[in-house]
């Protein structure tokens, strides 16, 4: 039962850790001028946590982080997707689809055995569709 638990454990968050680089691809590619800070802010995240994403989108080379200056004096990094980033995103974006078609229809059948749990009940209290 504990192996159960644990790979589920494992599995959530396997998917939450793919979600958050979904997320960090697709704000990187959409506004590769994103300072860390703003995309912490952006995608509801603390800014260790997407220092931590970035940091591993980069070693992992889905990610180039290129200086630039942004204006005056500042120095900032301008993140650019990579062949291999571009790639790892179509392949994140058909898992986290796949996920989210699943929970779809695991919600639909919910849905359709409550309907018929209230259905089932006194006549006129039903939920009407």
């Amino acid at each position: 039962m504990n192996d159960v638990l644990e790979n589920n454990d494992s599995s959530l968050n396997t998917g939450a850790r793919d979600e958050l680089r979904l997320r960090v691809l697709r704000a990187l590619e959409a506004n590769p001028e994103l300072s860390q800070r703003q995309l912490a802010a952006e995608l509801g995240v603390s800014l260790g946590g997407i220092n931590y994403a970035v940091k591993a989108l980069v070693e992992r080379g889905f990610v180039k982080a290129d200086n630039f200056r942004k204006s005056g004096n500042k120095v900032a990094y301008l993140y650019v997707l990579t062949p291999q980033g571009v790639a790892e995103k179509a392949s994140l974006t058909t898992a986290f689809l796949g996920r989210k078609l699943e929970e779809y229809e695991v919600l639909r059948q919910e849905i359709e055995s409550l309907k018929g749990e209230v259905g089932s009940g006194k006549p006129g209290s039903g939920v009407k569709s």
